[in-house]
């Protein structure tokens, strides 16, 4: 992988600057490039030897027919999964051949009603919604069914009326889907197995599959991880909700795979001990609607787990936050990942503790303009620290987003550690890019949840302004310029540089002049 570098070319530094460039500031570590040079995927896979599953078998009974410890190799083709794969202990699930297992069944009874073609019969009783939609007035996000036509995701629309080509319709009191494109002579599919695999032992290794079109019901994974488990080298695609989902997880690895266009969220963890999510591209997810700002959507997000990391990945181009510790984590690690061009927050790390962001490269997050969606500090930004306590932000490239670092102090209740509060933040050594419009580094705070003071500390980082008169700095409510904030004793020891920031694809952040 290339280094992340800050190549300084042209620099007017200002005297607010006191001096050289922080040590911490010349160079940053490795994150994965965005330029196509990353590899993830089956591509990875090494070569499988076992028991061969063939496409005509039905999977999930061929695995429950051998003991612990065998290893399977899925032939190359379609595998069809009507029945949920359960591997015992030890077990591995493997292809080196270009196996795909979707979760979808084909639809190929078709009549021709009014300008829309039906086919009946096929879907499963209506079920109550959960989760949150971006709409949430037709409430449509929740429903579990995708329909592909020759591989590509339709649209749901809410409505018969609302039936045009790219779209359908299902009508779950009728149990009919209404069509917008001709069904003759295309392959129309839709998705029906909830889940692919899921935990029947431990320890358990997934490599080399492609998972896809499963009717995942929201925060429910496709491929749902266990103790020990070892995922890696998958691709993982168009399933309703969750990519991948490390549940009750405790050291498991969820490395290099390409998880991807999911409907909901690319990776999800719940109640994992030091489980590890590296070196995976996951991008393009929350294809289905559900809320962009505030619900469960986009790229990673974890709650309610311990210590582990998020290490090494490309985070991109999801509708939603990027990277987001959300509910009582303890002891998380994110690092080392480029994090680029989604739609909310770069990162969010929302009531938890003892968090280390750090050396990760983060650039043109928060410019999703649907619900919830903003400009200000409460609305977020590269990295967005909300109520949580001893939380170091470091070493990290944050160039062009909707925010700087935005800390934000909330009332939000009691949890298991007690009252939730902003307490013991600390912010150094990063690079900021900071330019037009009301973008802004700083803190905010609602009435009930004062600062107190010496609890949040800005210092040793470098500011790359517009201009050294704008004012780019925020604390609960007033705004500063360069000179004014280093006044309230924030960032004494900090540059404050005029230019402008490139981050280009391979992590390398160069700073021209203005």
């Amino acid at each position: 992988m290339k280094r992340a570098v800050l190549a300084i070319v042209a620099v007017s530094i200002s005297l607010v600057a006191p001096g050289p460039l922080p040590a911490q500031a010349a160079t940053t570590p490795a994150t994965p490039p965005a330029d196509g040079t990353f590899r993830s995927g089956p591509a990875l896979a090494p070569t499988c030897s076992g028991v061969t599953i063939k496409t005509t078998d039905n999977a999930a009974q061929v695995v429950d027919e051998w003991p612990s410890g065998t290893t399977f190799c899925f032939a190359s083709g379609l595998h069809r999964i009507s029945e949920t794969i359960h591997p015992k202990a030890d077990q591995v699930l493997a292809s080196d051949d270009g196996a795909v297992l979707t979760g979808s069944v084909r639809l190929t009874k078709w009549a021709l009603s009014n300008a829309a073609w039906v086919t009946t019969g096929v879907l499963p009783p209506a079920y109550p919604q959960t989760g949150q939609c971006e709409d949430n007035k037709t409430n449509i996000c929740y429903l579990r069914e995708q329909v592909f036509y020759d591989g590509k995701h339709l649209t749901r629309v809410a409505s018969r009326d609302k039936v045009a080509r790219g779209t359908f319709y299902a009508d779950y009191a009728a149990n009919a889907i209404y069509l917008g494109d001709i069904p003759v002579g295309h392959t129309v599919e839709m998705s029906s197995t909830p889940t692919a695999i899921e935990p029947g032992g431990n320890n358990v290794t997934v490599r080399g599959l492609t998972v896809e079109h499963f009717a995942t019901p929201p925060q429910g994974g496709a491929v749902v991880l266990g103790l020990g488990w070892h995922v890696y080298a998958n691709e993982i695609r168009w399933n309703h909700a969750i990519g991948a989902m490390l549940q009750n997880a405790d050291s498991a690895v969820l490395e290099k795979n390409w998880i991807h266009d999911n409907g909901q969220l690319g990776v999800g963890q719940y109640s994992t001990l030091k489980g590890t999510i590296s070196a995976n591209e996951i991008s393009d997810n929350n294809t289905d609607g559900f809320w962009i700002a505030d619900w469960e959507s986009g790229g990673v997000k974890t709650t309610w787990s311990s210590g582990g990391s998020v290490t090494g990945n490309l985070i991109q181009d999801n509708r939603g936050i990027g990277l987001w510790s959300d509910a009582y984590d303890d002891s998380r690690t994110f690092s080392n990942n480029q994090i680029i061009d989604n739609a909310a927050d770069g990162i969010r790390y929302e009531i938890g503790r003892n968090g280390v962001i750090a050396d990760n490269s983060i650039s043109g997050n928060g410019f999703g303009t649907g619900r919830g969606s903003g400009t200000s500090l409460w609305d977020g930004g590269g990295i967005n620290i909300n109520t949580s306590s001893n939380v170091q932000v470091r070493d990290n490239v944050v160039a062009n987003n909707v925010n700087g670092i935005s800390i934000q102090s909330r009332t939000r209740g009691s949890g298991p550690w007690g009252t939730n509060v902003l307490r013991d933040i600390v912010v150094s050594g990063n690079q900021v890019t900071m330019r037009g419009g009301t973008t802004a580094t700083g803190m905010v705070q609602n009435s009930g949840a004062a600062i107190p003071a010496g609890e949040v500390s800005l210092d040793n980082n470098v500011y790359i302004l517009d201009s050294l008169a704008a004012e780019r700095f925020q604390k609960t409510g007033q705004w500063y310029t360069a000179k004014q904030w280093r006044a309230t004793g924030q960032d004494t020891a900090s540059a404050f540089t005029i230019g402008r920031a490139i981050l280009d694809a391979t992590g390398i952040l160069t700073i021209l002049p203005q």
